[in-house]
């Protein structure tokens, strides 16, 4: 099969690196890179949105709110199950085995279509209710569901979508998937304004064509990664069979893969969203400072975050090749050495936003602008611990330790972070730069825990891939 990983040595990924040997700082810097950009296009993405709909005014822009609230849920859902495919995907790269590959592929394609199919029969059934039950005015809640309907389009493209790009980033090409928003940035951009405003004799859509401008985008994406991976592998025709000789066997053992990250994502968007009514209760100039950070703080902490990704598909690829305790010691000192560099580079850029924030938000109170600035000290310490539990997570997901990683991340966030939110904002009414210091606090909670279970060892002979 050309260009297939058939004709690849056993003991080799795509571009030839030794699977039994420990991975380079240049290896997993070059997963990582085109990880973090996509990540920052993709925030991109929805800034631009919201940019191009703030000239239709304030109803406009709250329509394309409720919208995107319960749209984003499906989306990360999604997100979440094509982590988990891409994970599997990485265990059985590095076992080479194409009927692995092809189980793992299509047994995530599957579970993300019907993820969105019965995401999509809730919106249907209830968004509608929910919306008109939220929303200020009719007109507002009209704009809305038009959004709703025609964002059901990039739902299903990116359920195929992401679970191509779960393939190649399984395999260490995340190039492919990078290049494919870089691809599709530009035309959600170009066909949201056109619609958008109705130029060059298109529909005056208003709302709606953002929705249609991000639909055009998603599916010229999926087009883009479908056709690379017909290329490479043939959609796997001609791979025949499936692992545990039952495709249904696999989905099972898949969806128990599966589930807890998916359960994970929705335990934290519940948690952030009881945190945000709990910080509403603030001052308004509190509530200002905190909302204006959060958004910083995640798209900051990308590459930080796609760092420990990477590190854990390089060791899901090195647990499937079955690789030695040493060659697997050797590569996470690494990746924890190079990832503390990484927390500082992001420390460094957010000391910068608190002492840029004069400038950058010169329109604000000062008593807004003093509580952003006493953020500064939590934002210097966070990556630290962030990134250090994150090395934890991905490396016990990519051992097939999902359950885990879901019970202490559920565990710190259920009994310690919302719990001493309400308390800190509801009953001791602290400073919100004591508030915001829970971020850190809550990595503190969760680093123990982690670190233990990792130094346990149990990972490094861990069977994630079928004999």
């Amino acid at each position: 099969m050309s260009g297939g990983i058939g004709s690849i040595h056993p003991d080799t990924n795509l571009d030839g690196f030794a699977l039994t040997d420990a991975p380079t700082f240049r290896t997993v810097l070059g997963i990582a890179w085109p990880l973090t950009l996509k990540a920052v296009m993709l925030h991109g993405i929805i800034v631009i949105d919201a940019y191009l709909i703030s000239a239709l005014g304030e109803a406009a822009l709250a329509a394309m709110g409720l919208a995107s609230a319960i749209a984003g849920l499906l989306l990360g859902i999604l997100f979440a199950f094509s982590n988990a495919t891409q994970i599997r995907i990485a265990q059985n790269f590095g076992a080479a085995g194409e009927v692995g590959l092809k189980t793992a592929f299509y047994c995530g394609l599957i579970v993300n279509l019907a993820s969105v199919l019965i995401g999509v029969a809730l919106v249907v059934a209830f968004g509608g209710r929910i919306i008109e039950g939220v929303a200020p005015t009719e007109q507002i809640a009209d704009q809305a569901m038009a959004y709703l309907e025609v964002f059901v389009l990039v739902i299903f493209a990116e359920a195929v979508g992401q679970c191509l790009g779960s393939h190649f980033n399984g395999c260490g090409k995340t190039k492919v998937t990078f290049l494919s928003y870089l691809i599709a940035l530009p035309i959600n951009v170009v066909a949201s304004v056109v619609l958008i405003h109705g130029l060059y004799g298109a529909p005056e859509l208003g709302v709606a064509g953002a929705a249609w401008g991000s639909a055009v985008a998603a599916l010229t994406r999926m087009a883009y990664l479908g056709l690379q991976f017909h290329r490479q592998h043939r959609m796997f025709r001609d791979v025949a069979g499936w692992t545990r000789d039952s495709l249904a066997a696999a989905l099972h053992r898949h969806w128990v893969f599966s589930w807890p990250i998916a359960a994970t994502f929705l335990s934290m968007t519940i948690g952030t969203q009881a945190c945000i009514l709990i910080y509403a209760r603030m001052s308004v100039n509190e509530f200002a400072a905190i909302t204006l950070i959060l958004p910083w703080v995640q798209v900051a902490g990308t590459f930080g975050m796609s760092w420990a990704q990477a590190t854990g598909i390089i060791v899901a690829q090195q647990l499937g090749a079955r690789s030695g305790e040493d060659t697997l010691d050797a590569f996470l000192s690494l990746a924890w050495r190079a990832a503390f560099v990484a927390a500082g580079l992001v420390a460094a850029v957010y000391l910068a936003i608190c002492l840029a924030s004069p400038w950058i938000y010169a329109g604000l109170e000062a008593e807004t602008l003093l509580a952003f600035w006493w953020f500064w000290p939590t934002l210097l310490l966070l990556p630290f611990p962030k990134g250090s539990n994150a090395i934890c997570g991905q490396t016990l997901r990519a051992a097939g330790d999902t359950l885990a990683v879901m019970n202490i991340f559920m565990a710190s966030q259920w009994l310690f972070k919302v719990p001493m939110t309400a308390l800190f904002v509801l009953v001791l009414d602290l400073p919100v730069a004591w508030v915001f210091a829970l971020f850190v606090a809550d990595e503190l909670v969760k680093f123990p825990m982690f670190h233990m279970r990792l130094w346990k060892g149990t990972w490094k002979h861990a069977r994630v891939v079928e004999d």
